[in-house]
């Protein structure tokens, strides 16, 4: 008697295929029970065959064993399978990203700081902390884009063997920006 179930194919419970990570198939598993969860409107049986997918796909071993006892798919007219194509997960944004995320945070604030100063707004002083905490973001944003940058790049590259230069030159450029706003605002 196997110990998979009969007929059932555990990588579709999961939306999985045989290439998912196993890190992949325990997010996959984890956002489907929260969804079928007899607690949140699922069935029983759903949440069961989620649970015995889950244990067989987890476990290396016995993920080996169901894949070499497994069917093989029919194939289509075409005598193609059917993968079926994913997006990219969010944290695989990258420096690119990061960086137009930090630009974005950094213009909306500068645009709210100036807004409220050059148009003689001052009543509205809660848009003026809201701006300084948007460029803050933005700084914190545009730090962590720079040292992803400078951690992709190949460990003979002089800016990943020193790794003081490209903080002391982003904070310079951070408080030459801050001093040239303050030039700005008290020149007008």
């Amino acid at each position: 008697m196997s110990q998979f179930g009969p007929g059932k194919d555990y990588y579709q419970i999961l939306g999985a295929d045989e290439n998912t990570s196993r890190r992949d198939i325990e997010r996959l598993y984890k956002r489907l029970a929260s969804r079928h969860h007899p607690d949140r409107g699922g069935t029983e049986e759903k949440m069961k065959s989620l649970n015995e997918a889950y244990r067989v796909l987890k476990d290396e071993a016995l993920r080996r064993d169901y894949d070499s006892t497994r069917r093989v798919p029919k194939r289509g007219a075409n005598n193609e399978t059917f993968v079926p194509e994913t997006s990219p997960t969010a944290q695989d944004v990258g420096t690119t990203g990061q960086g137009l995320s930090a630009l974005l945070c950094l213009l909306v604030g500068l645009f709210l700081l100036f807004l409220v100063r050059f148009q003689w707004i001052w009543f509205l002083w809660p848009l003026a902390i809201l701006a300084f905490f948007v460029i803050a973001f933005g700084v914190l944003l545009a730090h962590a884009a720079m040292l992803s940058f400078t951690t992709a790049l190949p460990n003979s590259n002089l800016l990943r063997r020193y790794r003081l230069l490209p903080k002391a030159a982003f904070w310079l450029a951070v408080i030459g920006g801050i001093y040239g706003i303050y030039l700005l605002f008290t020149a007008v």
